[in-house]
């Protein structure tokens, strides 16, 4: 099992239908119900899903008289974000240098002519 923050997000986005369930609350707060309507799963499997989601710190679950509104917590995607960004900054300086040397072996061709 997980040990960091970190982990724990990246655990919980690893599952397509968990990811399916963010990008559904992406508009606004929904029931359980809700959540596991276009799934071909039985509520015990949507509600373990929820846990994992719960215990990733993505969704946050409630109470309102009879039902169970869950609602998005972006902050451990920001987490996500910040940490690709040093990944993205090394692809992007890669990137930058591959094209520097095509363009080099480029002119280098023209000159050759």
């Amino acid at each position: 099992m997980p040990s960091d923050p970190l982990s724990y997000t990246f655990h919980a986005l690893a599952d397509p239908t968990r990811r399916a369930i963010l990008a559904s609350l992406t508009t606004g707060q929904k029931t359980v119900s809700d959540l596991a309507e276009p799934f071909d799963m039985t509520m015990p499997a949507i509600t373990k899903h929820l846990k994992v989601l719960e215990k990733a710190k993505l969704i946050e679950r409630s109470r309102e008289a009879q039902y169970r509104p869950c609602r998005l917590q972006p902050e451990p995607l920001k987490d996500i974000d910040e940490w690709i960004s040093e990944y993205r900054k090394f692809w992007e300086e890669s990137f930058e240098r591959l094209e520097e040397y095509l363009q080099q072996l480029q002119t280098k061709e023209k000159n050759d002519e």
